[in-house]
């Protein structure tokens, strides 16, 4: 507890600092810089009425005065933040402008490799670990003009939905300070919603995006498995991990996505496909676009996220030509996840078993005895329901279902029964990285203790353009995202 304690006031003092370092100046806008997200620091910047220097220094000082209280962070890279801020701010007086993500502070996940800045899947198997190389995605980040503002706390290896097990303790619900934010991305979701990032990258291999954004009453997309590289991103699942943008609105979602987009021809998983405007096809027109509501998605779910979803769906038959029930096809019996993550941790757990959580050795090891066939017949079984989800699109265009089961649980809650509470909280979302198709929740209500419920939007394969579209109609409709939590 002392440790954890220590950790913070270091964390707290250290972005203070770096706050400080950046002083010479005062904000151009009265109004916080931290409530405008991406699309509107970007547009003052590029005006001129707000300099990258200015923004940053605006994060680190709340990130000092409220990671305390959530702690969303791992690392705060406020001095490295600082100075990236200034060059970028150089760039700009001499006319370089790299697009809607100059001068942006953007926190990652902390499985997202960093080049010189630690990365520990907030794990103290990887407490000491720093990374030579940047993930592809940061690379791209970076080439865009984002400031790479700090590294956010997650459930340990990705392993779970909670964020309740994390070797620099649990990360906290900016909501309801005793309740999980949701993960494996929890940090991510909380940074975000509190305002401590201007946006965050997060990783999905069951929901792990998805299910924090709606925890947290935020925005966040997993596109078709491939589009983004996840080369230099600590694995779960290579099989089944993606990774995407999570942010206050649809439209900054759009922003990060154009940036993470794209083939690379190092990464593993990666696949060629054009990559369309998405900024651009938030003002494409969805009166045309034909809804399909899977509703054994809806059954065994909260009476309060019913209620919520059921009016998201009046508003959405609003804004689309029709509504229509859809089955979709049947998942595989068995997942390769159980091998491939025991496939990446067998030597580690060799060597550093005592440093895992009890919990996150007991879900690998699950994978040790897996026959050789019945991995290859999930990996059949996957390539078929990859195929077969293309037929559910034959008379619909976007498929709608709550994003989540449940509320989010107490800490507590989550730490006495982990298998448990992850099994719940995927059971919607696990299904769209099993088909490889884009997702995102977007909010679409609050429960009566004011916690956030979330709404999923799917497409069929790259159909990115109009699940964002759909997205951002739906959020321009309704004021759900307009809330922020008072922490």
């Amino acid at each position: 507890m002392a440790g954890d304690l220590d950790r913070r006031e270091f964390l707290a003092a250290g972005t203070a600092a770096a706050a400080y370092a950046l002083s010479g100046s005062a904000f151009a806008q009265a109004a916080d810089p931290t409530t405008l997200g991406i699309g509107g620091a970007q547009r003052l910047i590029r005006s001129g009425a707000l300099s990258p220097a200015e923004l940053v220094e605006a994060y680190l000082e709340r990130i000092g005065r409220i990671d305390p209280r959530l702690n969303a962070f791992v690392t705060v890279t406020g001095e490295r933040a600082a100075a990236r801020a200034r060059e970028l701010e150089a760039e700009l007086a001499r006319g370089r402008w790299r697009g809607p993500l100059h001068g942006i502070p953007i926190a990652l996940k902390d499985n997202i490799d960093t080049a010189g800045v630690l990365t520990t899947a907030a794990s103290a198997v990887f407490a000491d670990r720093v990374p030579d190389e940047d993930a592809e995605v940061v690379t791209r980040l970076e080439e865009a003009g984002a400031v790479v503002i700090g590294k956010l706390n997650m459930h340990e290896f990705a392993y779970g939905a909670t964020s309740a097990f994390t070797h620099t303790g649990p990360v906290r619900n900016p909501w309801d300070l005793e309740r999980i934010p949701g993960g494996s991305s929890g940090g991510s979701g909380a940074a975000v919603a509190a305002r401590l990032c201007a946006g965050a990258l997060g990783t999905d291999t069951g929901g792990s995006v998805r299910i924090p954004a709606a925890h947290c009453g935020i925005v966040g997309l997993k596109a078709t498995y491939g589009l983004a590289s996840i080369r230099g991103i600590i694995p779960l699942s290579v099989s089944l991990d993606h990774v995407g943008p999570m942010c206050q609105t649809v439209a900054d979602a759009a922003l990060l996505m154009q940036a993470l987009a794209g083939y690379d021809p190092r990464g593993i998983a990666s696949i060629r496909a054009d990559v369309p405007d998405y900024a651009g096809a938030l003002r494409r027109r969805t009166s045309s676009l034909r809804l399909g509501v899977p509703r054994a998605y809806y059954e065994d779910i909260d009476p309060q996220i019913a209620e919520a979803v059921e009016r998201a769906l009046g508003v959405l038959s609003g804004l689309t030509l029709n509504t229509r029930g859809v089955e979709l096809p049947a998942l595989p019996d068995s997942s390769p996840v159980l091998v491939e993550a025991y496939a990446y941790h067998a030597d580690l757990l060799r060597d550093r078993r005592d440093l895992y959580d009890a919990s996150t050795v007991e879900r690998i090891e699950r994978g040790a005895d897996v026959p050789a066939r019945d991995y290859a017949e999930a990996q059949y079984q996957l390539k078929l329901v990859r195929k077969a989800i293309a037929g559910a699109f034959d008379e619909v265009d976007v498929l709608v279902t709550p994003t989540l089961p449940v509320l989010p649980i107490g800490i507590d809650a989550a730490r006495r029964s982990p298998a448990e509470a992850t099994g719940i909280l995927v059971r919607n979302t696990a299904p769209f990285n099993n088909y490889g198709i884009p997702a995102i929740t977007v909010p679409c209500g609050f429960s009566r203790e004011g916690l956030p419920i979330g709404l999923q939007l799917s497409g069929p394969a790259l159909g990115e353009v109009d699940v964002l579209a759909l997205a951002h109609a739906y959020e321009q409709a309704t004021e759900w995202h307009l809330r922020t939590p008072s922490i």
